[in-house]
């Protein structure tokens, strides 16, 4: 006979009321079972599924149980491999302490899910992913974050989720890109190119679109290298060169430019080559904002700027709000996007400019701009690199400040 918790657990999954039920303190500490198993619903493509993800050390395995096997496999792990279980319901959280005889002491509290009814299936969240867990994708292989399975490694967790962050906000813009010819792509800083590799597979394997896509390093052993994988994937219209971004002038016009952890004004020399390209779309992730630590003064904001660790702060956020700005007057689109949650790295911000053909000077803008350079007694490397392409109406302040 089942005992009442069973009975409990029976029906908040069939009546699709089961949240969540963790369990933990394994009897054993043989390996065989995870210190720690988190059970949820996930909905897949052929019905109504529960994930059962065990977290060991070093890894996170996932297996999924349809709806109809789930409590039978999950009161065995309760019955014999864990000594303590807490499930989560709209109505209650329940916790469940075993004894060495199997039998359980139940201690019922409020919902800690704010008595929501509606129950989150997303597939390991990972439903609206671009590069879905499970599915293996071989420069992902390559590069040690999946296994050919298609698992990704636990410690690369982190690369895996900024790689698809960075994927969504590509697609949210691809309608800029031009459909009936041949897309020209510059990744200016490449580096181990883990987003260049991930772009060109997103564009050319996936959507099979004609693209062709240079990466731009100044450290030849990594060009080497990434040189070497674009051939092994046969990834033939992906070249990788040695080179500096102010120097590089092979193409004539481009239609998109990425460039990540530019250092300082290398970011606004990326961004210049950019709006000289005519890029429709501009990705940049700034680093080491100093420029501008060294020239901003106003008496007003003396409390601020006279702490060092605020007024670093503050002149990065002036950096970027100057190169948006700017991008914005010469008539792009320009969104602040968080690239990355900011506990793996202080740079977690994206610049993403995208243009239309019909894109004018804004004066607006300009003077808006123009104000806020002048309150902080700035001259930003990007004005000074564009000063022939802003309003005619500002050229001899422009001309002052040279």
């Amino acid at each position: 006979m089942e005992a009442q918790w069973q009975q409990d657990i029976q029906g908040w999954i069939n009546n699709g009321e089961l949240i969540q039920a963790t369990l933990s303190q394994p009897k054993r500490k043989d390996g065989d079972h995870a210190p720690k198993m988190i059970i949820r619903p996930v909905r897949l493509k052929d019905g109504a599924y529960f994930q059962f993800e065990s977290h060991f050390a070093n890894k996170v395995l996932h297996q999924n149980v349809r709806a109809d096997e789930t409590s039978s496999q999950l009161f065995e792990l309760l019955g014999q491999h864990y000594r303590q279980a807490l499930v989560k319901t709209p109505d209650h959280d329940v916790q469940l302490l075993f004894n060495k005889k199997g039998s359980a002491a139940v201690r019922k509290g409020p919902s800690s899910a704010g008595g929501a009814r509606q129950v989150s299936t997303d597939h390991n969240r990972q439903k609206n992913r671009i590069l879905e867990e499970g599915k293996p994708a071989p420069f992902l292989v390559e590069l040690g974050i999946m296994t050919p399975e298609g698992r990704v490694h636990a410690k690369k967790q982190d690369k895996y989720r900024q790689i698809n962050r960075f994927l969504e906000m590509v697609t949210d813009v691809l309608d800029a890109l031009p459909k009936d010819r041949e897309i020209k792509i510059v990744d200016f800083g490449c580096g181990k190119s883990y987003l260049t590799f991930a772009l060109y597979h997103l564009l050319a394997v996936e959507q099979g679109r004609e693209i062709s896509v240079v990466g731009l390093d100044l450290k030849a052993d990594v060009i080497s290298f990434c040189s070497s994988l674009a051939e092994k994937l046969g990834y033939d219209k992906l070249r990788f060169l040695v080179g500096d971004i102010a120097d590089y002038n092979e193409l004539e016009s481009v239609d998109m430019v990425v460039t990540l952890h530019a250092c300082d004004t290398a970011t606004d020399a990326a961004l210049a080559k950019a709006v000289g390209w005519g890029a429709s779309v501009i990705m940049s992730v700034p680093c080491c904002q100093h420029e501008l630590f060294r020239q901003i003064g106003n008496d007003t904001l003396t409390p601020l700027l006279s702490q060092g660790l605020l007024k670093e702060r503050f002149s990065a956020l002036v950096t970027d709000a100057v190169r948006g700005n700017l991008l914005e007057v010469l008539g792009y689109k320009v969104n602040m996007l968080e690239f990355v949650d900011p506990e793996h790295t202080p740079k977690n911000l994206l610049i993403r400019a995208v243009t239309s053909p019909h894109k004018e000077l804004s004066m607006k803008k300009w003077e808006q701009y123009e104000s806020f350079r002048n309150f902080l007694n700035i001259s930003p490397a990007l004005e000074r690199i564009l000063s022939d392409r802003w309003p005619s109406s500002d050229k001899n302040v422009l001309d002052s400040n040279k």
